[in-house]
């Protein structure tokens, strides 16, 4: 909850508005500090001007910027795929030069109307000035950075980067712990107690803690039965218990289990492989016809995948003994990444080449169910180009790169 709050663009905004009317503000305050003649020597009669400038100045770059990133999440949207666009509205930098922006333009007009109301002194003019230095010198850093984001902001490259930094935290976290930090399930739940969602939608996050807290209460086991993801309704079970909870139990469990209508790439790894098998399906499309992207957004996903075959020092250590949860899949993983692209770009030889390419590359990595779930999508692939190549030579040169896997 507290990471979603901070995500979003109007707590930053809030922030830096405060931070900007308690800088003018504490000129009041340190001004019985400041010698009265500092006032004549450093020029600080002029902070007026300045302030009246700054304000219409910030005025006017926070509604470019607004509307600057409002263009960059449609063309994302429109040229990508629209799941894209969250990444975007949460990137920090955006954030943080929107939020500096309309923090200075408070700063500025609680100023003005402090200087108007007279209620700094000469020493308090002084305050204001080097509060106003500084707030300038934060204003030229923060266009700085902005103007190079916006070199790329929203872009089709800048896409694929930001889902595949959030798909390979999200891997890289389910690597280090393959069952969020609980025992991988084995086998069929136990069938005593089912626990239902009192929600409609997917399963965005599990707090594992609160289930070993109940678990642990109860001296009993909770099997996980819906992954973050999942789609989930009010009769599909989401967890099943050992034990016979009582009401409070049973509601601290469907507590643990935070459900949205739209899914989160936080704790959902295949969710960022579908992002990306997205993009290369719009760029496969007939009104994009982009295969150059589909191949980079290949790239991107052999690079998450290759995450689960990194070496690992001894077993992940288990914080939640008496919950269990699923691993991950990875004929489903492979399924989410290439199935898409297969079936988008069949009749692409281009496509078809460095997709056979990809997966015997992922086939070569030091995993023991990499191989076989290669070979599948291979197949699945190969039959897709037979129907949709019209040259025997094209379909011959596709099943010699398929015979390599």
């Amino acid at each position: 909850m507290i990471t979603e709050l901070a995500r979003r663009l109007w707590v930053r905004a809030s922030i830096f508005a405060v931070a900007g009317i308690f800088t003018a503000i504490i000129g009041i305050a340190l001004a019985p500090l400041i010698p009265a003649d500092w006032s004549g020597k450093i020029g600080a009669d002029s902070v007026g001007n300045v302030l009246q400038i700054l304000a219409s100045s910030m005025l006017a770059v926070t509604t470019f910027s607004l509307a600057t990133m409002v263009s960059a999440y449609a063309t994302a949207s429109s040229a990508t795929t629209p799941r894209v666009a969250e990444l975007l509205i949460q990137d920090s930098s955006a954030q943080n030069a929107l939020a500096t922006f309309v923090g200075s333009f408070l700063f500025s007009l609680v100023g003005i109307i402090a200087l108007n109301a007279g209620v700094y002194g000469d020493s308090g003019r002084v305050v204001l000035f080097v509060g106003t230095i500084g707030v300038i010198a934060v204003i030229v850093i923060t266009l700085l950075r902005w103007i190079d984001l916006l070199a790329r902001f929203g872009r089709v490259g800048d896409a694929i980067d930001r889902v595949e930094a959030a798909a390979v935290h999200a891997m890289r976290a389910r690597w280090k712990h393959p069952c969020i930090g609980a025992r991988m399930r084995a086998g069929p739940a136990p069938t005593v107690t089912a626990v239902t969602s009192a929600k409609i939608g997917y399963v965005q996050h599990i707090d594992v803690e609160a289930l070993e807290r109940v678990a642990a209460t109860a001296g009993g086991e909770i099997h996980v039965d819906a992954l973050p993801g999942a789609f989930v309704d009010t009769a599909r079970p989401i967890a099943w218990l050992d034990f016979t909870p009582d009401e409070a139990a049973i509601e601290a469990v469907r507590a643990a289990f935070n459900v949205g209508a739209r899914r989160s790439f936080d704790q959902d790894p295949r969710f960022g492989l579908i992002v990306l098998s997205e993009i290369a399906s719009k760029a496969l499309s007939p009104a994009v016809n982009d295969p150059g992207t589909a191949i980079a957004t290949m790239a991107a996903l052999v690079r998450v995948l290759a995450i689960l075959a990194e070496r690992r020092e001894g077993e992940s250590e288990i914080f939640y003994p008496h919950v269990f949860v699923p691993a991950l899949a990875v004929d489903d993983l492979f399924d989410d990444a290439f199935s898409p692209i297969s079936e988008s770009g069949a009749g692409i030889l281009a496509v078809g080449v460095r997709l056979q390419k990809t997966l015997r590359a992922l086939s070569a990595f030091e995993h023991p169910e990499f191989r076989d779930a290669a070979r599948h999508q291979s197949r699945l692939a190969l039959e897709r180009a037979r129907h949709a190549l019209a040259l025997a030579e094209d379909v011959a040169k596709l099943e010699g790169e398929a015979s390599a896997i």
